[in-house]
């Protein structure tokens, strides 16, 4: 546990900085759901199956490849779990893996959006757009609209975020380089990555309206996990060096999207953004329909174009 874990207050829930996945379910009981998590092979993706499979759910797990989806899937409690491929740059990737789910007419209680990549130093791209934005958001964009059908009735749809959506440009989503052409910036193209996930969820509840389902946008926390294996070197040095003094630990990062994804006491929180297993407020502009609604139809567009 780091300093700042043990400095840091509990929130109205009883739940806070140091709060576990295993503590945020205790007494949670999810036999019979299905859940659906991406990145499950490695960080907090393998925490949050190890604890929703102690808790009764059967596990979808993804990962880039099939055969370290169903490595980690065997790992974890139970017997039926099953590890598909879902490489989120590559819409065939993607597509196939909706294809297999609806193939064995699976019905999911919740989908979380686990995986990602973070702060490229350099411009990278997919189908001619910066790779974190078509990583983090365009690659679950396109599971999460194409399982739309498969969601139950209740099912909640978990995107992960960051307190780095902060890091975004000024207004928001620069729509005229999502391409990086013009500039580029590890973070602040891995902000708005994560900003177009933000507004992804909050757009999705938006569209659930009316009905029992539901969607939220998580804040993990600073965590030391695969997901900076891309940041510059000098930058993974100062990260190691502070693990002990501000980072959570990956039972402690993997505890809000496994709240969300389980607790009762969300299903009225539809659309919010959380951190430390609590609601939290993100920039003002996170909370513009008209931007929300622009990025979801943007990325229809992108994803008829590929």
């Amino acid at each position: 546990m780091s300093l700042l874990a043990m400095l840091m207050p509990k929130g109205s829930n009883g739940f806070g900085y140091n709060s576990t996945a295993e503590d945020v379910t205790a007494g949670i009981s999810l036999e019979g759901k299905n859940i659906l998590v991406t990145g499950c092979n490695s960080g907090l993706g393998q925490e949050t199956i190890r604890v929703l499979a102690l808790r009764g759910a059967r596990i979808i797990g993804t990962a880039r490849t099939k055969e370290k989806a169903e490595t980690a899937c065997k790992g974890i409690s139970g017997k039926s779990h099953l590890g598909l491929e879902c490489e989120l740059a590559n819409p065939t990737s993607v597509k196939s893996c909706i294809a297999e789910i609806k193939k064995q007419k699976i019905k999911l209680d919740v989908i979380i959006c686990n995986a990602g990549i973070m702060a490229l130093p350099k411009l990278e791209k997919a189908f001619g757009y910066e790779l974190q934005f078509f990583t983090n958001h365009i690659g679950h964009f396109i599971l999460v609209t194409g399982l739309l059908d498969e969601l139950t009735d209740t099912g909640r749809v978990v995107i992960m975020s960051s307190a780095a959506h902060q890091n975004a440009p000024k207004e928001g989503i620069d729509f005229d380089n999502l391409a990086g052409e013009k500039y580029y910036s590890a973070w602040t193209f891995y902000g708005q990555s994560k900003f177009a996930n933000l507004l992804f969820a909050k757009e999705l509840a938006r569209r659930f309206s009316g009905t029992k389902k539901t969607a939220y946008a998580v804040h993990p926390g600073v965590i030391k996990t695969n997901l900076s294996r891309s940041m510059n070197p000098v930058l993974q040095v100062v990260f190691g060096l502070g693990e002990h003094l501000f980072l959570k630990t990956v039972p402690q990062g993997a505890a809000t999207e496994c709240y969300v994804a389980t607790n009762p006491s969300v299903l009225l929180e539809s659309g919010k953004y959380f951190a430390d297993s609590n609601t939290k407020t993100p920039r003002k502009d996170a909370e513009n329909a008209e931007l929300a609604t622009k990025l979801w139809e943007v990325s229809e567009k992108i994803v008829a174009k590929l």
